[in-house]
């Protein structure tokens, strides 16, 4: 063999294969055989496979019911067969659900609705981004005289529940002239996610290195060219977990936005509860079951777009404490 000297062995007489160099047996050349990996179905994996299906199962059985139930004609959905596929598959639940459902007075179904939530979710989220994220590095690295304590108020803030404030805040804003509005909803969610984008963004800029804001003060950096020079292009991870968590709060919200948002701003979430608790006539579930998936399809979509994101900016320490 190559690389080896064979040797007789003078007590036994077999001949024994040596390697012919001292580090001949180390050579990272020669690849070593990795251990399988036992397929073997033991009671534990049996266990947390059964334990896996389970909760998959209790989480798609009602967006099954709900896909299933929204392409039924009504006449099928009288029957009571709730886990039955659509014998005459139809859309029409869907087109009345976007364009012609009654939200109230009027039937103009739940699209003005998504452009008020979208008109709503954007200017929010770029707001409080932005600012929570210029407080977490304020906090982090310039640390002015008494950064503690406004840490502490702004903490507060993220636990006092919604109910508390909405009161006092309803005069603030109407002494103001923004109750009611556009802009008021928008500053309602702006101030409400503060506090949270402020811990999230602090979190992660803890953990990075303080050498590199030191360097950049040596090179000149003062606060906004470092932190939209060297934060900002660092921070991806981060800010696609802040975007998933305000577009997913903000778009889902139900109560400010009913408070706040004023008649001709309401977004999908209430003119959806106008469509199912609507009265009058016969109550169309499939028309029902249309908006409701209508109303998720954005959170959905952006969990199933950017969940590596997500997990990347979770595992860099974007929501560790």
């Amino acid at each position: 063999m190559m690389g080896q000297v064979v040797k007789l062995d003078k007590t036994t007489g077999v001949a024994a294969a040596e390697p012919a160099h001292p580090n001949a047996a180390n050579d990272a050349s020669i690849p070593t055989p990795r251990p399988r990996r036992s397929l073997a179905w033991t009671p534990a994996r049996i266990g947390v496979y059964a334990f896996l299906m389970i909760a998959a199962l209790f989480f798609l059985l009602p967006l099954y019911v709900m896909l299933v139930t929204s392409v039924k004609p009504m006449e099928e959905i009288r029957l009571g067969t709730l886990f039955a596929l659509p014998q005459h598959f139809t859309l029409e639940p869907w087109t009345q659900a976007w364009s012609s459902a009654c939200t109230g007075l009027e039937c103009n179904g739940i699209r003005g609705g998504f452009w008020n939530s979208v008109a709503i979710v954007v200017p929010s989220t770029i707001l409080s981004i932005a600012i929570g994220a210029v407080n977490g590095y304020a906090l982090s690295f310039w640390r002015p005289r008494g950064a503690g304590f406004l840490f502490a108020i702004l903490m507060m803030g993220a636990f006092i529940p919604v109910q508390v404030m909405i009161y006092p805040l309803v005069r603030v804003l109407a002494s103001v002239n923004l109750f009611s509005s556009l802009p008021g909803i928008i500053l309602i969610h702006t101030i409400f996610g503060m506090p949270v984008m402020t811990l999230l963004f602090r979190n992660y800029y803890a953990a990075l290195p303080l050498e590199l804001f030191k360097a950049a003060r040596i090179d000149g950096g003062g606060f906004w060219r470092i932190f939209l020079q060297l934060m900002v292009p660092m921070s991806t991870p981060v800010i696609v977990v802040a975007v998933i968590m305000q577009v997913t709060g903000i778009w889902n919200d139900f109560l400010l936005g009913l408070v706040f948002a004023g008649s001709e701003h309401l977004p999908m979430t209430v003119q959806l509860n106008n469509i199912i608790n609507t009265t009058t006539g016969e109550r169309l579930y499939n028309v029902n079951m249309a908006a409701t998936i209508l109303t998720s399809v954005v959170p959905l979509a952006l969990y199933f777009i950017s969940g590596r994101w997500f997990v990347r900016g979770i595992a860099s320490g974007a929501v560790k404490g």
